[in-house]
């Protein structure tokens, strides 16, 4: 090797330590687009990409990722990343479930695009991890990315450090990544399938991005709870009115901090008299409170209503929930008061100064919401199929089950969600057919909500995407495929689209001396008996028949 040579290598690790380093996504994004341009590489090669970087970048500190990342990568499931190469998926949503789907599919040899609305990971709030998600996190080398890694006893991370973590990882695998991309709708194939084979694409803002002419075949919905894919209906279980205050403090990483120890959960049943003396001190009621410290000194507790209102956080007494919590009913101010004088006491006043850390909106990083409805989508995947073309439909993260924070179940349940959902695909991509694919994913969903770190099993070093190897109480096909056959949507005419908007059924409302019918007259008839009926619109007796939806409805 030449001295231009070796330094061009040189610069490639710098410019990799760079990347590694990089404490934002948009200086995550700066590195890497520098690193490829550096070594020639086109990052949106898949298939070759990781390898072709592992072979430039050979500093000791980038070895030791590689090897961890070529230990994962060699999971049988993957078939050396040959499962998926002929799929194509794109992810909505790049927060941590949607970011470690994509790193699955990565690895089974999958096209992966990810598309984020937005191009900062500003979320202090602090996740907790189970073990088996801190040992799946270290074998990704997140300590290389975060050398303060679950150090120690610490089981918990900031929501902005996971992102980042693993967004840079997903980079290094070959996922194409695409920010201040917002998703609007899938896009059918169109009906004229002779010309040109066209699938399934998707609209985004802004419009006319490069990426509208990208087709797939699997769409994974990780956008949170607001879900922009259609077709899954959600369930909801409500508890006891339950209000959850958030609040992060800037940690200025001094000798007094360091030594105020945290609080891992304390409820009122186990420890009474802290929670007693609380309001007796402060006139503050809580049931329970957390205290982690990370990058910010992060609480999150549940208040009683009656104690926010009598401390003015809560103006007006209502019984509906989101009047109760509406903006206009929240004394800011108090609030702030509330969350810094709970967190002091909780803390026996050890921390030096409570400033409040800055949210992405420029104001204090305090938050007040109500967690007595918890929604779970009641299925996890569907399949459609327009013009010969099938689409497979997931979602996961809190778009698939909302988690519940005093238990820490969002980051667990989201990575096995991920798993489970990479299996599918597959599943997916070795041809198998979609009642048994929608089946065998039902059947796995239906174990989700009820996991614990408890009762998955313990040897983590066996985990892959393979669910037997992490539930120990599999049975794969409880659902069988007749009872999935309305996820399977071949022509849109699924039960749910030819459901009145109410349900009372009309009488026909024709006497039989009316044999002499006016074509005006049945015209009326029929848009009588159609109406509510989503995507029916009769305005005439020719063209609006052709779907064969107005007749479905009429039958119906």
């Amino acid at each position: 090797m030449g001295e231009k040579d070796n330094d061009k290598y040189n610069q490639a690790n710098q410019i990799f330590e760079s990347f590694v380093q990089a404490s934002t996504c948009k200086g995550s994004i700066q590195a890497f687009n520098i690193l490829t341009r550096h070594l020639e590489l086109d990052p949106l090669d898949n298939r070759n990409f990781y390898a072709k970087l592992k072979s430039k970048v050979t500093s000791w500190k980038a070895k030791a990722l590689w090897n961890k990342l070529d230990k994962r990568a060699s999971h049988k499931e993957y078939k050396r990343g040959k499962s998926c190469t002929n799929t194509k998926c794109l992810i909505v949503g790049g927060g941590p479930c949607g970011l470690r789907t994509a790193i699955e599919l990565a690895c089974l040899g999958a096209k992966v695009v990810v598309v984020e609305k937005r191009d900062t990971f500003s979320r202090n709030n602090v996740l907790h991890l189970w073990p088996f998600t801190i040992h799946d996190l270290r074998s990704l080398g997140a300590k290389k990315f975060y050398g303060k890694f679950c150090a120690g006893s610490i089981d918990h991370i900031s929501i902005r450090q996971l992102q980042l973590i693993l967004f840079k990882i997903a980079l290094l695998l070959g996922v194409e990544i695409h920010v201040n991309l917002e998703f609007v709708k899938v896009l059918e194939p169109p009906e004229d399938q002779e010309n040109q084979k066209i699938g399934w694409r998707a609209e985004f803002l802004p419009m006319n991005h490069s990426l509208s002419e990208f087709e797939f075949d699997v769409i994974i919905g990780a956008d949170g709870r607001r879900n922009s894919l259609e077709g899954f209906k959600r369930k909801e279980f409500r508890g006891k009115l339950a209000i959850a205050i958030t609040a992060n403090f800037i940690n200025k990483n001094t000798t007094a901090e360091a030594k105020v120890e945290e609080i891992s959960g304390v409820a009122f049943i186990f420890n009474q008299k802290f929670f007693q003396d609380l309001k007796e001190e402060t006139g503050i009621d809580l049931e329970n409170i957390v205290y982690y410290k990370d990058s910010t000194h992060y609480f999150v507790m549940t208040a009683k209503k009656q104690s926010l209102l009598e401390k003015g956080v809560i103006i007006n007494d209502f019984i509906d929930t989101e009047m109760l919590l509406c903006v206009e009913n929240v004394d800011q101010d108090n609030l702030l008061s509330y969350a810094r004088e709970a967190a002091d006491f909780a803390t026996d006043y050890q921390l030096p100064a409570l400033d409040f850390a800055i949210n992405h909106y420029g104001q204090p990083d305090v938050a007040m919401f109500d967690f007595t409805s918890m929604y779970a989508s009641e299925n996890a995947a569907l399949i459609r199929e327009r013009h010969r073309h099938q689409l497979l439909v997931a979602l996961v993260g809190d778009s698939l089950v909302e988690p519940f924070w005093p238990m820490g179940t969002g980051c667990a349940r989201g990575f096995l969600a991920a798993f489970d959902t990479a299996w599918m695909v597959k599943s997916w991509a070795q041809g198998k057919s979609p009642l048994d694919i929608l089946a065998e994913r039902e059947s796995i969903y239906r174990l989700l909500p009820q996991t614990t770190p408890e009762n998955i099993t313990k040897n983590f070093d066996q985990y892959t995407i393979d669910p037997a190897t992490r539930y120990p109480n599999l049975n794969s096909s409880c659902v069988r495929p007749h009872q999935v056959k309305h996820l399977y949507i071949t022509n849109e005419l699924q039960p749910c689209l030819l459901e009145r908007a109410n349900t009372i059924r009309r009488s026909i409302g024709l006497s039989k001396r009316e044999y002499d019918i006016k074509p005006n007259k049945l015209l009326t008839w029929c848009q009588k008996q159609t109406e509510g009926y989503k995507n029916v619109n009769i305005t005439d007796l020719t063209s609006s028949w052709k779907s064969g939806l107005a007749l479905c409805a009429v039958i119906h």
